[in-house]
Order: C-alpha cells, then structure tokens, then sequence
C-alpha cells in the first residue's frame, strides 16, 4: 500500500503527519517505507535520524556537439523550445540548465552531429531509520527541474508487496508534488484551519479527485473552531481522519527533531487507527 503526504501549502505540518504515521505503524510491527520526495528541500530525516548506506546520483541527458560533424545549420536550435542552444558564426552554444531533456535536437539534427551525455541534478540516498526503510531525494542546488530525482526515487515501487509505503510529498498542487502522488493507493491532505488552509486545501483536493486518488484529510494545529476546514470537508464529502491539537508540547518536541508519537506512545494509537481507516477506504474502492 503506498499512502501520500501531501498539502496545498507549505508549513501545514505534512512532515510531522508523514513521519508520526512511519513511526507509529513501526511501532505496531508493521513493514514500513519511508520516501522524502520533498526533493528540493527534503527534512523527514531531521527527524529519523537514519543511516545512509546507499548514494544514487541522478542525471538527464543534455546535448552534446560534435564539430567534426556540424555545419551550423541551426536546425537544433530552431527546434529547441527552451533556448537550450544557441548557433553562431561557426560555433554551437549549449546551455544545459535549460534542457528539458527531451532529446528534440538529436532528432531534427541533419547530420547526426549530436549525441546526448548525462548531466548530473541530483542523488538518491537510501537507508534505515531503526526498523523504518528510508529514501530522500536531494536536487542540487540551483537546478530546475525536481522530477526526474522523485522518479528515481519512486522507482521500484511497483515491486514492493510486503511494506506500508509513505511519501511525504512537496508542497502545493505543481508538477513535482503531481509526480510525486502518482500511483498512490490513498491521499493524506495535511491542513490547518485558516482561510489560506482552507483555500490550498481545496486546489489540493481538486489535484487528487482529477488523478482518481481516494483521500482524506487531517487538520493540525487544531483548536475549539476548525470550521473553516470542516465546512469545505463536508461540501466535499471528506472524511476528517484526524485533528492535531495545536499544542506548545506537541510544538516543542517538533522543534528538538522528536516526533511526539515517541515521546506521547497514545499517539500511536491514533495514527495506527488513520493507517486502518486507509486500509478500509482502499479495499471500498477496490
């Protein structure tokens, strides 16, 4: 079973949901996988703390020219959408940062003057936290593009039959968070109830009703009126799976990199109880 973290907004508490709901299904003896795919700014392991025993770096393909070859003719760049080169006197400019990697140039090239060699964005790195499987993506700093390191890191999924697996996805509804919630058995939307909460929930909401994902949402940093949730969660026929009170304690032990669920084991429970109400919900809609 492979559940999503997402948010329509940074800031909701979505890492603190993805890594309590880890290590309170760990601590039920449960099989668990946790992937930080929050590529460009990933920090579940702040909080696991895990060993890393294993670097993958990811690359694209980008062009390169072959002089011998070239006669300058400027097909390449006529082609490339993205600017990514540029034909002068004699002389082809590549820029590589702004290659989409969609390997167009070498296509329209007359006189197959060029070939495409990796250019490395970022890395994959894989360990344990404990009992928990872990995988963080990391995107080099400066680069553009986050999918292809969240493609990486999803990969081999498909395979995995015996884990609960947990992606902690980025924020928003762009194009990393929709490759990162992708093929997914179920959504957790992580929101807080304020108006903009209220207003990024909803985009959100709309991202996984148009991928078909089953879903439902939890409210942190709940108090005594969480309406402003609620009443968008009842239009919309979502189940509320389960409110975080906004708590100085629960507030405090974020802070030192402790996830309350360690430090308060009842809440082991209650997240053991969302992970069943998931389990339920995937097998109604299958």
């Amino acid at each position: 079973m492979i559940i999503s973290i997402l948010s329509g907004k940074g800031g909701t508490g979505k890492t603190t949901a993805a890594v309590n709901l880890a290590v309170s299904l760990a601590a039920k003896n449960e099989k668990v996988l946790l992937l930080d795919a929050d590529v460009e700014e990933p920090n579940a392991g702040l909080y696991l703390k895990p060993v890393l025993e294993e670097s993958l770096p990811v690359s694209i393909p980008v062009p390169q020219i072959d002089e011998q070859r070239c006669d300058y003719c400027g097909e390449c760049a006529d082609f490339c959408q993205f600017n990514a080169l540029a034909v002068a006197q004699k002389v082809v400019i590549t820029f590589p940062e702004l290659c989409h990697a969609c390997g167009g140039c070498t296509l329209v090239c007359p006189k197959e003057a060029i070939k495409e060699v990796g250019r490395e964005i970022g890395l994959v790195e894989k360990g344990w936290a404990e009992s928990i499987g872990f995988r963080q993506g990391r995107l080099n700093i400066g680069e553009p593009f986050a999918i292809p390191v969240t493609r990486t890191l999803k990969e081999g999924l498909a395979d995995i039959k015996d884990s609960i697996v947990i992606i902690d996805s980025p924020a928003g509804v762009s194009c990393p968070v929709i490759e990162a919630v992708r093929g997914s058995d179920f959504a957790l939307l992580v929101t807080e109830p304020t108006p903009f909460g209220r207003h990024d929930l909803g985009l959100a909401l709309e991202m996984v009703e148009h991928l078909g994902i089953p879903h439902g949402v939890v409210i942190n940093r709940a108090g005594d009126d969480n309406s402003t949730v609620s009443e968008l969660c009842q239009e919309k026929n979502v189940p509320i799976m389960l409110e975080i009170e906004f708590s100085s304690r629960l507030a405090s032990l974020g802070a030192e990199g402790i996830p309350f669920s360690k430090a308060l084991p009842y809440w082991q429970d209650r997240f053991y109880e969302v992970y069943q109400s998931v389990k339920e919900k995937c097998l109604c809609a299958n």
